[in-house]
């Protein structure tokens, strides 16, 4: 009688597996595939090899701490003559005697996550179980069965496989594009990405049904926007908006995921100190493209916060123009979320594709602060009964804007304010640097048949009356060179388009902003009572700000609100402006010496002038890149840079993969902060 099998050692081939799995820039210490594609391994057997007519070999997968077949978490397969599509199988590839070559493969809708694999062999009724190793199974943007498939290889490229990219913030007509480090495949980032799952309240209150979801996308995405928040849990990072990080991070620091999640890990999932809206959806973007799930930053140009769901906004103003705080409703500059592309077999037909997922928080959705996947084809279609969050998306892109101005007599004047929300939704193009333009998937064009249709269907009538044109009609314009360090001028444009002659009182002020809406200090203000508008004539009013005022106490995100409020003495009308200035910081200039490739000593120059009338102290360079071997360098100089001076550093680096790098870099001073740069950089194949 033959004897048992005796398996002596399992090759899980990680490097060739890994590469066909494109998934070896995160290395290939470990096997890690993506489901519903064949991987093989090779089977060495001591003292004999496997006999098709003799022995019986089966394998066991599972994942979680308390796997089972009812699950999903748990599997048991044979050997068989061919790959089967919809479950976990194996089959013989080649057999030489001593080793056995299998190809196995999971079906594409498994549940991701760390998988410990053994085999059983028999050549009866008893047998002998080994095991053969682990491994990590990821969603499959490549495979047609999988729910996160995708068509195109370029956008599967860009939206899964690349490590760097852009995100949009300053204003509407002046959006200023921050390069950001996602490396999703960077060292431990994989572990980071499965224990925040792990560590989330879903998990801990019902691990088996927790891990018997992570077949889904959907449910996958709402868990990774809960967790990238802290406020119900131990999430990664903590949001702060009020300009006070001594005991952290300014948001406006951060240039990259990795050191984020990193320190979350390092810290005992402790949260990090501290994030907004951009940082919140810069890492959900690195889980999820780890995870596999196709995955891109959104920018939302004058981004409604509707509290109370009635889709309008309601701002309060004293006779003067300055915010009261009667209301938790806000317009935001920007707000960046993140859309992740999946199908939605729980929604009726017709919402597969782009799924909106907010971890920044700022409503609970189902008692949790998180936010979707709510399907774009939904908010621009107005179909609020969808799940999840709809409504509260729809408004930040959709909602009217009504101003309150309070007048001394406890009256109250209500203006219509000419911008409105919703404007230049934007992501990084694919393959390219360039601003691609989303807002069609979210809205239809202002005014059209199809807009008023979807309104009505929204039951929100406000966007349907159009405002009657006013006699009068009040503009802010910037002037050039709007730069940290200068004065300059901000001007009232004032329009009579009347017959006849008005006199009018004008308040004309600026003050510090942030992105968020919030207000600071004064930084300019004329109050100008007797202003003469000739008939369909105009009249220019500057306002200069002054570095003086405004140089101290300007917040990272260099934004001044400039409003102008009209009172016509004639009609007692009150006619209101707004524009939000964006201040803009130096340019960082890098320059690449030499030819980079692989494992190479890369050198970069990297400097900047000090535009500010004073001295800069505490100056450092920070740059990272993903593949580098040191995931950021840090350079402080010694001596202060005197006005006009330029602070200069060399960094070293190594790159570890070939392709196209983005090399980021940030500037920071006691007087100049978050200042960013970066550039792309080719690194050749290593030299053979």
């Amino acid at each position: 009688m033959a004897e048992d099998l005796n398996l002596e050692r399992c090759d899980l081939d990680c490097q060739v597996n890994n590469k066909q799995h494109r998934t070896a820039d995160i290395g290939c210490e470990t096997l890690i595939v993506r489901r519903g594609q064949a991987f093989t391994i090779t089977l060495h057997f001591q003292s004999r090899g496997y006999q098709e007519t003799v022995d019986q070999i089966a394998f066991n997968v599972q994942t979680g701490p308390r796997p089972s077949e009812n699950s999903g978490t748990k599997a048991r397969f044979s050997l068989s003559d061919s790959i089967q599509e919809k479950t976990w199988s194996a089959t013989a590839a080649s057999n030489d005697g001593s080793t056995l070559a299998l190809s196995v493969c999971s079906p594409p809708d498994a549940r991701i996550g760390l998988y410990n694999f053994s085999m059983e062999a028999s050549m009866g009724s008893e047998g002998t179980s080994f095991h053969l190793g682990t491994f990590t199974l990821l969603f499959n943007p490549w495979c047609p069965d999988d729910s996160v498939f995708m068509d195109s290889e370029e956008e599967r490229n860009e939206y899964v496989l690349t490590q760097h990219g852009i995100i949009y913030q300053g204003l509407k007509d002046l959006m200023e594009p921050v390069p950001w480090n996602y490396g999703q495949f960077e060292d431990r980032i994989l572990e980071i990405c499965l224990q925040l799952l792990d560590t989330s309240p879903k998990f801990k209150n019902d691990s088996n049904r927790d891990c018997s979801r992570r077949n889904d996308p959907a449910y996958i995405g709402r868990v990774v926007s809960a967790m990238v928040n802290c406020n119900d849990d131990e999430g990664v990072l903590l949001g702060r908006w009020d300009d006070k990080y001594q005991d952290g991070c300014s948001p406006m620091s951060w240039m990259g995921s990795v050191d984020i999640l990193k320190r979350w890990q390092r810290l005992g999932c402790q949260p990090v100190r501290y994030g907004q809206c951009w940082v919140f959806a810069a890492v959900a973007c690195t889980v999820l493209r780890c995870l596999g799930i196709p995955t891109r930053v959104v920018t939302n140009y004058h981004s409604a916060h509707d509290t109370n769901s009635n889709l309008i906004i309601e701002q309060f103003l004293d006779e003067h123009g300055n915010t009261k705080h009667k209301h938790r409703d806000m317009i935001w500059n920007f707000h960046c979320w993140v859309e992740s592309w999946m199908t939605r077999p729980d929604l009726t037909a017709g919402f597969d594709g782009w799924q909106v997922l907010d971890p920044t928080p700022q409503e609970k959705s189902q008692g949790v602060y998180c936010c979707g996947p709510a399907p774009v084809k939904a908010i621009k279609e107005g179909e609020l009964a969808l799940t999840y969050d709809v409504p509260f998306i729809f408004a930040e892109v959709n909602a009217d804007v009504v101003y309150f101005v309070e007048q001394k007599d406890g009256s109250t004047k209500k203006t219509v304010h000419t911008s409105q929300v919703g404007k230049n939704i934007s992501t990084k193009s694919v393959g390219r640097d360039n601003r691609e333009d989303i807002t069609h998937t979210y809205k239809y064009p202002e005014g059209s048949a199809e807009e008023r249709q979807v309104f009505e269907k929204a039951n929100h009538q406000n966007k349907l009356s159009v405002p009657e044109e006013n006699g009068v009609i009040i503009k802010i314009k910037g002037s050039e060179n709007m730069n940290k360090g200068c004065d300059f001028d901000v001007y009232a444009v004032i329009s009579n388009n009347t017959a006849v002659e008005r006199t009018c009182r004008l308040m004309f002020g600026a003050r510090i902003a942030t992105y968020s809406g919030v207000l600071g200090n004064e930084c300019g203000k004329k109050d100008l009572r007797n202003v003469i508008l000739p008939a369909h004539g105009d009249k220019t009013v500057p306002l200069r700000i002054l570095y003086e005022s405004y140089g101290s106490c300007i917040t990272e995100d260099n934004l001044i609100k400039v409003v102008a409020l009209l009172y016509e003495n004639q009609t007692n009308d009150v006619i209101l402006a707004m524009r939000d200035i964006y201040v803009k910081n130096p340019s960082i200039k890098v320059r690449i010496l030499g030819e980079p490739a692989q494992k190479r000593k890369l050198v970069a120059e990297i400097s900047l002038t000090n535009p500010l009338p004073e001295p800069l102290n505490g100056c450092s360079f920070k740059a990272e890149g993903a593949g580098l071997t040191d995931s950021q360098v840090v350079k402080e100089l010694d001596c202060p840079i005197e006005p006009g001076q330029d602070a200069k550093v060399r960094v070293d680096f190594v790159p570890q993969q070939s392709g196209r790098l983005k090399l980021v870099v940030d500037f920071e001073s006691d007087r100049l902060k978050a200042v960013k740069g970066f550039r792309n950089v080719i690194i050749a194949p290593q030299p053979k």
